[in-house]
């Protein structure tokens, strides 16, 4: 019922994958692992627990929709 697109490329360390997100309304870094390799990446990458979005993607587009005043739809990449 909803559809975004996004570019990813991926990266693994230990039991972690970054993953950095290209999508229309942002950039993001996904860190998926053990609770403890996630929380040691971010350190890594200088981040704290009260820095992570826990927020989905659609959850993120609605709130950049309705901060903009945009309608809430699909999240796609604009056509060139």
């Amino acid at each position: 019922w909803f559809r975004y697109q996004k570019y990813r490329e991926e990266f693994a360390h230990e039991d972690v994958i970054v993953a950095l997100d290209e999508t229309p309304v942002g950039v993001f870094v996904e860190i998926e692992g053990s609770e403890n390799g996630i929380h040691d990446m971010a350190s890594a990458l200088a981040r704290k627990p009260e820095d992570y979005v826990l927020d989905s993607y659609r959850g993120l587009f609605v709130k950049h929709c309705q901060r903009h005043g945009l309608p809430i739809s699909d999240m796609l990449f604009e056509e060139s």
